[in-house]
């Protein structure tokens, strides 16, 4: 389908955001959260730092020291035959697993949509011993006033997915771990069905390779149970390999609107739609038989993690998809896509 790519994209690059540290380098802005505040579009930037190295025989990447409360740098010798860099996002060493870099959140604010002011200092980092390699991808849910955050949590005890809550977007209260490892993709649905919240998650089993779409409901966003299998990739599709709930559903006439990403066999991350029953969230309605949004231009091609769209929140406005994504695991980009034409796309 036909998507409007902004003329200004990327809308936000590394070069626009400011380093935590004078010693850091940001080397990725992606993944945001979005909603409204007052008369401004809000995104909740996913930053990706790393230390500054000058010295190529070496990698260096940065963790949370839970005791020192402070980040700390580790550095990792490419001579060395037992550790493995193959996958840039990655360092792999006698069976331990470290990130190449660590992400805060980082708060951005527009009149228009487009243009952004970027705070200079981190607005949520790593904070506990389940955030030691930072924090990620963040989902912004208003529910009766206030604003719900889930984001990714990583760290050797495994990827986790945590909350956090505002009404302001100046103070934040922590409600912790709602999902544990191997689980994320979390969206929390913007209102009560049927007198309980709902929210769709991305568990992990790691003897079956499975990456399915779950459903789960809570009395009080905090404890989650009835958890249900969704949906999972289609074979020979574009879908086929995984999929993750992206941005933060919505309702429509016909249901609840969800726009997830999908994963093929070479590793090419697109974006579809899914349609939910309106009023049992965990009967699948349709899917898109084709991307709505792929990987097409040289930003989305090339970069940090090439062949990549992935977004974390869009704004709905009459028959129009405000989408922002992230775009080869580097950049900010914003497409508009038509909400009747996404529906002509499913297979109904």
């Amino acid at each position: 389908m036909k998507a409007f790519r902004s003329p200004s994209n990327p809308i936000i690059e590394p070069k626009d955001v400011r380093p935590s540290r004078d010693d850091f380098e940001v080397i990725g802005v992606l993944n945001a959260g979005v909603t409204r505040f007052e008369d401004e579009v809000i995104l909740l930037l996913r930053v990706a730092e790393r230390p500054i190295n000058k010295n190529r025989d070496v990698v260096l990447t940065a963790v949370y020291d839970v005791v020192e409360d402070r980040l700390v740098t580790k550095e990792f010798s490419r001579a060395d035959p037992e550790t493995d860099f193959s996958d840039p996002r990655l360092i792999i060493r006698r069976g331990q697993t470290y990130l190449t870099s660590i992400s805060h959140l980082r708060l951005a604010s527009s009149k228009d949509g487009i243009n952004f002011k970027i705070e200079d200092t981190p607005t949520i980092s790593a904070a506990d011993e389940c955030e030691t390699f930072g924090v990620e991808d963040p989902r912004i849910s208003l529910i009766d006033g206030t604003y719900y955050i889930n984001y990714v949590a990583v760290s050797s005890l495994g990827v986790t997915t945590c909350l956090i809550s505002t009404k302001d977007f100046t103070s934040f209260h922590r409600h912790g771990v709602i999902f544990c490892p191997e689980n994320k993709d979390v969206l929390l649905f913007p209102e009560k069905i049927g007198g309980k919240f709902y929210a769709l998650h991305r568990p992990v089993s790691p003897l079956f390779k499975k990456q399915d779409v779950w459903l789960a409901d809570s009395p009080d966003l905090v404890a989650w149970g009835n958890h249900r299998h969704l949906f999972g990739p289609l074979k020979g599709t574009w879908d086929e390999a995984k999929v993750g709930a992206g941005a933060v559903p919505f309702r429509i006439e016909q249901g609840w609107l969800e726009v997830y990403h999908g994963v093929d066999r070479d590793n090419r991350y697109c974006l579809g739609a899914v349609l939910l029953d309106g009023e049992q969230p965990w009967k699948v309605l349709a899917r898109s038989k084709h991307p709505i949004l792929e990987p097409e231009t040289d930003y989305e091609c090339e970069g940090f993690f090439g062949n990549v769209v992935f977004s974390c929140g869009l704004l709905r406005e009459d028959d129009t998809l405000r989408i922002y994504y992230g775009a080869a695991d580097t950049t900010i980009c914003y497409a508009e896509l038509s909400l009747q034409e996404t529906l002509e796309g499913l297979n109904l």
